[in-house]
């Protein structure tokens, strides 16, 4: 299992890095990257301690864990600039926290987030096809969410990027060590908004090079 989208106590996460990364290797997880929600007040406070503490979890765990963010409630002019100051702060991975239908997320956040230099736009809720479209030419990845009340809109986000060609991911949010899931959970939820067994296995390939590609950083 990999898992891009994880909080730790850096934000309003339950777990240290540390017992969070713990857990994700008791679930079978190879790679976690923990993205704590940031903006302009605290984007330099918790990137590069997660850049120092995911060096050591990878030197002595049997995971690799990667240091991230998650650009959050962001106003859409904002994001771009934010983005790249967490990649000279040490993200690895960059997520917005897109307009979920669970959240009062600012209207234009998706639209920014896909024209920003971010991996990925997490739960992008009642996505437009434009907007993935853009996605798929700009190589954000779209995010399925295990997350409750974010996965509501799973099988719409599934159904976009079948016309548009963007790519997928699937991510917990976790919060707490209850929200982790193995891959055969994380099957189970895919096949629930509509994929099959050969679109599940490219999603997972998905998040296999995006993690490659971030751990060469």
């Amino acid at each position: 299992m990999i898992d891009l989208h994880t909080h730790s106590i850096f934000s309003d996460g339950e777990l240290v890095p540390s017992e969070l990364a713990r857990r994700a290797v008791v679930r079978g997880y190879r790679v976690i990257a923990i993205t704590d929600h940031a903006d302009h007040s605290n984007i330099d406070f918790i990137i590069p301690r997660l850049a120092r503490v995911c060096e050591k979890i990878s030197e002595v765990c049997p995971i690799k864990a990667i240091p991230g963010v998650e650009l959050t409630h962001v106003h859409p002019d904002h994001i771009s600039s934010l983005s790249r100051d967490a990649r000279i702060l040490g993200a690895k991975i960059v997520v917005v926290h897109g307009e979920t239908i669970a959240e009062p997320v600012m209207p234009g956040t998706n639209l920014a987030a896909l024209r920003a230099p971010v991996d990925i736009l997490a739960h992008p809720g009642l996505i437009t096809q434009e907007e993935a479209e853009l996605a798929a030419r700009n190589s954000v990845f779209l995010e399925i969410s295990a997350r409750q009340g974010h996965s509501l809109t799973n099988g719409h986000v599934v159904a976009l990027a079948h016309g548009s060609g963007a790519k997928l991911v699937l991510n917990t949010d976790a919060h707490s060590p209850g929200d982790l899931v193995d891959r055969k959970m994380a099957v189970m939820i895919a096949r629930g908004a509509g994929m099959s067994e050969k679109e599940i296995e490219a999603m997972f390939r998905n998040s296999e090079l995006l993690a490659e590609e971030a751990l060469e950083r």
